[in-house]
C-alpha cells in the first residue's frame, strides 16, 4: 500500500461504457473485436471490463481534468472509428437479466467463480477517478476526506434510474445492484498508512484474493498507481459531467491535502447518507455537518469553497461544470426526461446521443 507516492495531484480518469447494437440499442457482445479495431496501439488506454457488452477507456495521468477528459473524448471516437456504439450509462435501461456473456480472462474467471448469479445479472458501468498522491501523508488526509464526501459524489453522478426494462424508483439502481458485492461501502477513517496496509492484508486473507484490485471499497489508496482512486460513480453519458465530478473529487483531494480535516463519521452513518444519495440523486437531502440537507446546497457551498483550490490546479472551468449538472438535475433526471418525452426508444437514443457528443467547457452556466 505504500506505492510508488511522489505524483503531485496529477489526476487520471476511467469510464466503464457499454456498447449496443446500432440498429436495436440493445446490448451487443462485441468487446473483443472494437478492441481489435482500436487504434490506440500497445497503451493501456483501452481494455476489456468484466462483460463482452462493455469496454474500459482510460486516461493518462494528466495535469489538469481538461486535459483527462479531451484524452477520453478521443478514445470515445476511437472507439466509434472501430465500428462501436457506445452508451455511456450506469445500466443498460433494458438490458435482461443475464443476456451478456463474460469475458474470459483469468481474472473474471476467478471473480465469476466467486461472485456466481451475483456478476451475471447485468453489466454494470463505474467511473473511476484517480488523483495522485505526494507521500503517505497526503495519502491518509486524503483519504479520510474524500470518504466523508462520497455521498455527495454519488448523488451528483447517479445516471442509472432504469433497471431490466423499468423505473427503479432510485436515481442509481447500479449503486443498489453492487452493494451486493462483498467489501463493497464506505470504509472506516484510518490513523496511518500501515493501519491501511493492515486492513488490505485482512480482507485478501478473508477473500482468499492475490493482490489488493482484487478489494472492491467505495474508495481505495491504489497500490500500483500511488493515488486516491474514488470509485463509486456511475458512469457519465455526458463528458461535461465527467469533467464536472473529476474536477470537484481533485479540488477536495488538494483542500484535504492542505490541512482541511474530516470529521470523522463512521461508515454506517455515512451509509445511510449514501442510500438517500442514491435513491434521490441531486435531489437528495444527505448528511451535511450533523444534519440533513438538500444535495443542491451542499453541492453549491462546496464548490464555492473549492475555487481556490481548482484555479490553482487549472481546473476551473471544470469546476464550474458542477453548477451546469445541477442545473439539468443530473443523469437521472435526463433519461426520465427522455423516457416521458419518447418512450424506451427515445431515452436509449439519447443516451447514445449523449454518449457521442464532445464536452463543451463555454456551455452555460447558472450565475
Amino acid at each position: 500500500m505504500t506505492g510508488p507516492f511522489g505524483s503531485d495531484f496529477t489526476v487520471g480518469i476511467e469510464e466503464e461504457i457499454l456498447l449496443v447494437d446500432p440498429e436495436t440499442l440493445e446490448l451487443a457482445p462485441v468487446a473483443a473485436d472494437v478492441l481489435a479495431r482500436m487504434a490506440v496501439g500497445e497503451s493501456s488506454a483501452a481494455g476489456h471490463e468484466a462483460y463482452a457488452a462493455q469496454i474500459e477507456l482510460r486516461s493518462p495521468p494528466c495535469e489538469s481534468t481538461e486535459a483527462a477528459v479531451a484524452a477520453l473524448a478521443r478514445l470515445r471516437t476511437a472507439a466509434r472509428d472501430a465500428g462501436a456504439t457506445l452508451m455511456a450509462s450506469g445500466l443498460h435501461p433494458t438490458g435482461r437479466l443475464g443476456d451478456t456473456p463474460l469475458v474470459r480472462t483469468e481474472r473474471y474467471a476467478r471473480v465469476a467463480d466467486e461472485m456466481r448469479g451475483l456478476l451475471r445479472r447485468t453489466p454494470e458501468s463505474a467511473l473511476h477517478v484517480h488523483v495522485g498522491l505526494p507521500d503517505e501523508r497526503a495519502a491518509v488526509a486524503a483519504f479520510n476526506a474524500l470518504r466523508e464526501q462520497l455521498p455527495l459524489l454519488l448523488g451528483l453522478s447517479a445516471n442509472s434510474p432504469w433497471w431490466f426494462g423499468r423505473d427503479s424508483g432510485f436515481a442509481s439502481a447500479r449503486s443498489v445492484l453492487v452493494r451486493s458485492y462483498p467489501g463493497r461501502g464506505i470504509p472506516e477513517a484510518m490513523d496511518d498508512i500501515e493501519e491501511a496496509e493492515r486492513r488490505t492484508d485482512a480482507m485478501l486473507v478473508v477473500a482468499d484474493a492475490p493482490e489488493p484490485t482484487f478489494v472492491w471499497w467505495d474508495m481505495r489508496l491504489h497500490p500500483e498507481y500511488g493515488t486516491l482512486e474514488i470509485r463509486e460513480m456511475d458512469t457519465q453519458s455526458s463528458l461535461e459531467s465527467v469533467a464536472a465530478l473529476a474536477a470537484l473529487v481533485r479540488a477536495l483531494t488538494l483542500e484535504a491535502c492542505e490541512g482541511r480535516s474530516a470529521d470523522g463519521r463512521r461508515s454506517e452513518v455515512l451509509s445511510w447518507s449514501s442510500f438517500r444519495a442514491a435513491r434521490d440523486g441531486v435531489e437528495a437531502e444527505i448528511l451535511d455537518g450533523g444534519a440533513l440537507r438538500p444535495l443542491r446546497s451542499v453541492a453549491a457551498r462546496t464548490v464555492g469553497r473549492l475555487r481556490p483550490w481548482a484555479s490553482e490546479a487549472g481546473d476551473a472551468d471544470a469546476l464550474d461544470l458542477v453548477g451546469c449538472l445541477l442545473e439539468r438535475g443530473g443523469g437521472a433526471r435526463r433519461q426520465r426526461e427522455s423516457y416521458a418525452d419518447g418512450g424506451v426508444a427515445e431515452l436509449l437514443g439519447s443516451l447514445v446521443e449523449d454518449t457521442a457528443t464532445e464536452p463543451r467547457y463555454d456551455a452555460q452556466r447558472p450565475a
